[in-house]
């Protein structure tokens, strides 16, 4: 589970972790809903709402001034034992001056003599000896990022100090400084609601290899009925700019009617065989690399329990797409 300083009612979810070495832990484990603090005050966000955590680098007042005095001597001294002392100092705090160090060269007021000086002991160095020896791209964020409905972003300090996972190999507890993202999916109950999502034709390509299927966050059951409703309209660069709906409809940038693709949906709603370009396709399990039509209705029943991808078909990405579709999907028994 979470340590923190508060207790909410635990849900099972399983969670992928991307640590900050380069390795990746999937398990289980009960997370809690989520209390973000952010700068407009507390918020209390359930946590079947979140899908991916990016953890930030956090502001630790408590090596603040040891840092400042160290970055002001790198900044004006040209003694060079005096700048190797002030160097390994830094270099000891890690990762907890990296926002301090950024909020240095934010500041004006700093004006640095580091331009005179040709030696090794400098702040970028630093910086940058600092970022690589952690595995630390140069965007981290300060704050911890929350992906919400797997379409809004919300920072702010998600306060936990380890994540206990349960793996094949064993129970594993993960301190929150060695964590990179985690990604999250909890279980959701039958009739427990609608859920929305967003597919954009700028990446929810079924082509893809980066991303194109987004990660719903919901894991279905085996026979669990479930249904996919879509609605919106994308023009596909890689098809001449043609445009298209959630049922596979298309239109020619030219043309002036919309044509049914071959083979359409059943009178019903359910809807099998083989995709069209542009329709709303699914896929279960993170292992699959099926392409299920859904189309603009959909109404079914799972075939093997698993995670829920959906994108939009189409065996070419092209980041010139545009448009996006709006799905809602409603669980059943």
């Amino acid at each position: 589970m979470v340590a923190s300083y508060f207790c909410f009612s635990q849900k099972q979810a399983e969670v992928s972790l991307d640590l900050l070495d380069g390795n990746i832990i999937k398990g289980t484990t009960s997370l809690a809903d989520i209390e973000l603090v952010t700068a407009f005050g507390k918020l209390q966000i359930p946590i079947a709402k979140v899908s991916h955590i990016e953890i930030g680098i956090g502001k630790d007042n408590s090596v603040s001034q040891k840092v400042i005095s160290n970055l002001k001597i790198l900044s004006t001294s040209n003694i060079e034992d005096t700048r190797k002392a002030a160097y390994n100092d830094i270099l000891k705090t890690g990762v907890k001056a990296i926002p301090f160090i950024q909020d240095f060269f934010n500041d004006p007021k700093n004006v640095s003599s580091e331009e005179s000086y040709t030696g090794e002991f400098t702040i970028d160095n630093a910086l940058s000896e600092i970022q690589s020896s952690n595995n630390l791209s140069s965007d981290l964020p300060k704050e911890d990022i929350l992906t919400i409905d797997n379409i809004y972003l919300m920072g702010g300090n998600y306060n936990f100090t380890k994540l206990d996972i349960k793996t094949e190999y064993g129970n594993l507890s993960v301190p929150k400084e060695k964590i990179k993202t985690i990604d999250i999916s909890v279980a959701m109950e039958p009739g427990s609601g609608e859920y929305s999502f967003k597919l954009n034709a700028t990446k929810h390509i079924s082509g893809n290899t980066n991303g194109g299927w987004l990660k719903t966050g919901v894991v279905l059951k085996n026979g669990q009925r479930f249904t996919l409703q879509t609605t919106g309209e994308v023009m596909l660069a890689s098809l001449s700019n043609s445009k298209y709906k959630p049922d596979g409809s298309s239109k020619a940038e030219t043309a002036t009617e919309w044509t049914k693709p071959y083979g359409n949906e059943d009178e019903g709603g359910s809807s099998g065989g083989y995709p069209s370009y542009g329709q709303v396709v699914y896929r279960i399990g993170d292992g699959s690399s099926e392409n299920l039509k859904a189309g603009s209705k959909f109404n079914g029943t799972a075939k093997k329990s698993g995670m829920l991808y959906i994108s939009i078909y189409e065996t070419v990405y092209n980041a010139a797409n545009k448009g996006s579709y709006n799905v809602k999907l409603s669980l059943g028994k």
